[in-house]
Formats: structure tokens, C-alpha cells, sequence
């Protein structure tokens, strides 16, 4: 039986009311200090992302400039403990498509933050294929990410071997709220972070 709440009016009106709708919930599921339960948020979350996949896609054909900031992680389908969401962790991805530049990082949340991250450093590509949602991604060097200390910033990266083609379907993308599933079958959902400076963090 279908889920009566996710049920949408017949006709474009509807179902653009239905999608705003969907996600609305979606970010106050997603927005960091929720009191919901782990185990309410595992059953209602990929619901409403199945759901806006279908009524609000993603196409980068149009969109790809909306990739480009610092989005957060606030929930995975992984059960990964580097994608786990925790309250005093910022998992961090820094896209910048119009350079092919990116860069995942993982750090403490609040003033301790900008002190040290752990970061992969990666080169991706927008594919010109349709349904015009996937992005490449080739990672190159990982390591230790440190204080800036006048221009520079202090880091200790290593080159990485990637053995293995690795990609992300992005599937729902507006300015505040992206969806990707990865090459693993990973469901990602992630809120932009307007605070967070790009050039700064990937410089």
C-alpha cells in the first residue's frame, strides 16, 4: 500500500506542489539538530527521496553551475563510519565543476574546525550523456589538511591509487538540497553550506 502522505494532486499544479512539499520535509528531516530518531529518520527519509527523484530530477545539462559550493553530509544509506553523521563531525564536499576540481573533507564541527581535516583531493567531470545527472570522479591525493598559516596552508598529501572507475549520479539538485547515489549504491543527501567559503577551502 502506498504512503497516503507522499500522494500527489493530478496535473503539473499538484504535482509542483507535491515536489515543493516533499521537499520541504525532506530538509527539516536533513537540518542538524533534529530530535527524530535515528530509526524514524531510516524509514521516512529514502521514501522522500524517491519520491522527489521522480517529480524534481536533476539536470546538469542545466544545473551544473548549482553544483558548485560546499555541501554537507546529513545522511547516508551507509553504514560506513566515515559516512556516518554525527553532531560533532563535518563531513564536507567541496565541488568546483567549472574547474574539475572537488574535494571531501572531513573535520571537527565548530571553532576547532578550520585547525585540521582529512581530505581527498579529486578531478571530476560533468558527463555529457543523458540523463545528464552523472559526475566523474578521479581521485588524486588524500591526507592531512592543516591551519593556514599566512598564504599557505599547512597539508600532508599522498598520491592515491584509484584501481577502479568511480562516479556519482546526482538525482535531486536545487540551491539548498542535493541528492546523489554513488557508484556503490550509495544514497547520499546533503544541504549546501552558504557559510562556508569554496575558494578558501579548496586554495
Amino acid at each position: 500500500m502506498s504512503d497516503p502522505s507522499l500522494a500527489i494532486d493530478d496535473g503539473p499544479t499538484g504535482a509542483d506542489g507535491e515536489a515543493q512539499a516533499c521537499r520541504e520535509e525532506l530538509l527539516g528531516w536533513l537540518r542538524a539538530g533534529s530530535a527524530r530518531s535515528a530509526v524514524q529518520a531510516a524509514e521516512r527519509i529514502p521514501a522522500l527521496i524517491e519520491r522527489l527523484e521522480r517529480l524534481q530530477p536533476a539536470d546538469l545539462a542545466a544545473q551544473a553551475s548549482q553544483l558548485a559550493g560546499v555541501w554537507e553530509l546529513r545522511w547516508s544509506s551507509s553504514s560506513l563510519p566515515y559516512l556516518a553523521v554525527q553532531p560533532w563531525l563535518e563531513n564536507l564536499q567541496l565541488l568546483d565543476p567549472a574547474n574539475g576540481r572537488a574535494m571531501n573533507l572531513l573535520r571537527l564541527a565548530g571553532p576547532l574546525g578550520p585547525l585540521a581535516g582529512i581530505g581527498v583531493q579529486a578531478r571530476i567531470a560533468v558527463a555529457p550523456e543523458p540523463p545528464h545527472q552523472r559526475v566523474s570522479v578521479q581521485f588524486e591525493r588524500g591526507g592531512w589538511l592543516g591551519p593556514r598559516i599566512g598564504e599557505r596552508r599547512l597539508q600532508l598529501f599522498r598520491q592515491v591509487n584509484q584501481s577502479f572507475p568511480a562516479w556519482l549520479d546526482v538525482t535531486v539538485l536545487d540551491d539548498a538540497l542535493r541528492v546523489s547515489r554513488g557508484n556503490s549504491g550509495t544514497l547520499f543527501a546533503l544541504v549546501r553550506r552558504a557559510d562556508l567559503d569554496l575558494a578558501a577551502l579548496l586554495a
